[in-house]
């Protein structure tokens, strides 16, 4: 299948990558949470962003898988600065802690990357009594977005 693609007014086409979209940045002085890092979206976008210095949290709701995958982008960038925190979004009690966690280690934060999701799951509730796909999607990052706002607005 052969398809052009056009370059935008910024240089940048559906073709372009991560990694050329970011060339020249340095994000040594820079702090990120990315959830659901684990995989897909999340994942590359962890890989790029430590390869361009951010210091890059990993909120995950394995946190056994996910060591495995910090290795992997270890051995790829070794200088990277990556830390695994738990995180299951679809319990606000699990919200809560990452947050109290996060907001006691003293990193700064200056990237949030609310990027965890749930899709066309069968009906199940959460362990607070709401619907899954809507705890974990909406009222998780919504919730967490809320208790890490002081700690962004520091900057």
């Amino acid at each position: 299948m052969w398809f052009i693609c056009w370059k935008g007014p910024s240089g940048f086409s559906a073709s372009s990558t991560a990694q050329q979209v970011t060339h020249g940045i340095d994000g040594t002085s820079l702090t990120a949470i990315i959830t659901g890092a684990s995989s897909g979206l999340g994942l590359e976008t962890t890989r790029i962003l430590a390869f361009r210095g951010v210091h890059v949290v990993m909120a995950v709701r394995n946190v056994k898988n996910c060591i495995d995958i910090k290795e992997s982008i270890l051995k790829e960038i070794p200088a990277a600065k990556i830390d695994v925190f738990e995180l299951d979004l679809s319990s606000l009690a699990s919200v809560r802690k990452f947050a109290a966690d996060f907001n006691s280690s003293g990193l700064p934060l200056n990237i949030l990357i609310n990027n965890a999701g749930l899709m066309a799951t069968p009906f199940m509730l959460s362990q607070d009594n709401i619907e899954l796909q809507f705890a974990t999607n909406h009222l998780g990052h919504f919730l967490l977005t809320n208790l890490l706002l002081e700690t962004m607005k520091k900057l």
